[in-house]
């Protein structure tokens, strides 16, 4: 339902959730300069392969676009274009800000605390779970 309906508020944009995603890692004050795709995964908590696909379609739509990294010339980096900025300030924050009002509604303070709470104890136990798992593919790292 969250990308279903999450979607739904950027699709004016040319948006899915999981592009906001990507918009909303690189538009942090510590990658301003950039992220690698590993390191972009990483955060994302998403493999490589996947975001492969969407980092080719954002690069399509001018959102993000490739660099040389200049601490090491032979790395790649993800970074966000002036039009991507522009898409994620301008235009898809104001629509996710208000869905999100939207979905949280009838939340208490109490109510998002807990449920916070509660999602950050599901997290560190899928966390847990995948640690405990083969590395699927070790170039994945």
């Amino acid at each position: 339902m969250l990308h279903k309906t999450g979607s739904r508020a950027v699709q004016d944009e040319g948006l899915t959730t999981q592009q906001w995603a990507v918009l909303g890692a690189l538009s942090r004050p510590e990658a301003a300069q950039g992220m690698g795709v590993g390191e972009l995964a990483r955060y994302l908590m998403v493999s490589r392969q996947n975001l492969s696909g969407l980092i080719t379609r954002m690069t399509r739509d001018g959102h993000i676009a490739m660099s040389t990294d200049g601490r090491d010339r032979r790395s790649r980096l993800v970074v966000m274009t002036d039009t991507g900025r522009h898409v994620w300030l301008d235009q898809a924050q104001p629509k996710i800000k208000a869905y999100y009002e939207q979905v949280l509604q009838d939340f208490s303070m109490g109510d998002m605390a807990h449920t916070l709470h509660y999602f950050l104890k599901l997290l560190d136990n899928m966390e847990r779970i995948d640690r405990a798992a083969p590395e699927e593919d070790a170039s994945e790292a």
